[in-house]
């Protein structure tokens, strides 16, 4: 299908085309309260087709997608996007990427393990989850669920310099959430395990007590005082931390100008002992990969090293508006990894002694242009470095700028997610507003 569609552009006057033709299918169940609540089976396929007509500076680009895949349905596709191309206006930074930047030899990482999971299993396997939840403490009284999804994918990316590549992929995944009530007063909390690898899920019955237990230790909560104080974020919450790091290196930020980074290149963003890798070639990562949503190879790097920024995050595009090369990182990030220089989680409470623990944030505050950081939290008070008691109903601020020159350790107690691995971090100061 991929040479049927570089053969169509080719013979419709485009000077460079590129596609990706996909399919993916799997089965999520979600059980509430012991009963099946939603069960859902997908089966999607799709091509995407890009078209250039011209050369750089002058390149002219148009874009068209389906998701019938018979021959007519690709040639008009096809078609779609050349008449698109010729009526857009010249993009001098539009483009398929440097022939020499492809990649030549993608490697096999261990991507694909499916799963074979029958719907009666799924919900065997997600009632075990939830019923385990509710045995953990009676104060368990509600529930969001537990869910069961199992998804396999693959696809081949091609262009006319070339290249043509593709492989399968598998996701899985297990989440539970639950609700904890005493005397009328409410609190949730959640957990979930994902991997490529059945396997290397969670244990079902595990996973609903951890749930459990979270939302039961957040009964009792209470408001502080406003004050300055150090601030522990939680694993799950620190990955957010790095997320925006991303979003703030990110080539389309950069060349819009809308990042607190812009121009950050070689200087010190993080505190000194701040190292961040990009490992694309992680056996089983959640974001592996030996070429990014262009072709381009992707390669093992530092993007920070010492708390020096040493990279961005470019695409073919990006780099060019940016007067760059591409990163290999069109379609993001590849297995980003902030290295641990601390103790575990225990030994990062007594580290931090007093102040606040955050395990949950909420709404969006974050001006990416200053860096400006004001969210909703929700946590634990530390003190002689044991949580005291749970926190509710406050907001920490700061800027990430001096956020992130602030950071005093990382901990080992490293959890991966969204292709990004990091341990619990601990800040040196942050406004808390409370009562």
């Amino acid at each position: 299908m991929a040479e049927q569609v570089l053969a169509r552009a080719k013979h419709a006057g485009a000077s460079g085309c590129d596609c990706e033709v996909s399919e993916a299918y799997g089965l999520t169940v979600t059980v509430r309260k012991g009963k099946p609540d939603t069960i859902e089976h997908n089966r999607d396929r799709s091509l995407g087709v890009t078209v250039y007509f011209g050369e750089r500076p002058k390149v002219r680009r148009g874009h068209a997608s389906t998701s019938d895949l018979s021959r007519a349905a690709l040639e008009q596709t096809v078609d779609a996007a050349a008449a698109i191309a010729r009526h857009t206006a010249e993009d001098e930074c539009a483009g398929l990427p440097e022939p020499e930047l492809l990649a030549r030899e993608p490697r096999d990482l261990d991507l694909f393990h499916p799963w074979e999971l029958g719907t009666e299993e799924a919900i065997a396997l997600a009632k075990r989850c939830e019923d385990a939840a509710f045995a953990t403490a009676p104060v368990i009284r509600n529930s969001e669920g537990a869910t069961v999804s199992t998804q396999q994918s693959q696809f081949v990316l091609a262009n006319s310099h070339g290249f043509v590549a593709g492989y399968p992929g598998s996701r899985h995944y297990l989440s539970c959430a639950v609700i904890a009530e005493h005397k009328g007063l409410m609190q949730r909390d959640d957990w979930y395990s994902s991997s490529r690898v059945p396997a290397s899920l969670a244990e079902p019955r595990a996973l609903g007590r951890y749930a459990a237990s979270r939302a039961a230790s957040r009964l009792g909560a209470r408001k502080i005082a406003t004050r300055q104080a150090p601030v522990l974020f939680e694993a799950p919450v620190a990955i957010g931390l790095v997320g925006h790091f991303v979003s703030a290196v990110n080539g389309g930020n950069l060349y819009r100008k809308t990042s607190f980074l812009l121009d950050s290149l070689g200087e010190q963003v993080f505190a000194s002992g701040v190292d961040i890798e990009e490992r694309p070639f992680e056996p089983q990562g959640a974001a592996s990969t030996s070429f990014d949503d262009e072709g381009v190879a992707t390669r093992e790097r530092f993007v920070v090293r010492g708390g020096v920024l040493e990279g961005y995050f470019l695409g073919s595009y990006s780099a060019r508006k940016l007067g760059m090369q591409t990163t290999g990182n069109a379609g993001g990030h590849h297995n980003l990894v902030l290295k641990s220089n601390g103790p575990d989680f225990a030994g990062m409470l007594r580290k931090m002694g007093r102040g606040l623990l955050v395990t949950e944030l909420l709404g969006h505050g974050i001006n990416l242009v200053t860096g400006d950081y004001s969210r909703g939290a929700a946590g634990y008070w530390v003190d002689g470095g044991e949580i005291q008691f749970p926190v509710e109903e406050i907001t920490i601020a700061g800027n990430l700028r001096s956020m992130f020159k602030g950071i005093v350790a990382v901990g080992s107690d490293v959890l991966v997610r969204s292709g990004r691995a990091s341990g619990s971090i601990l800040i040196d100061n942050m406004t808390i507003a409370g009562e």
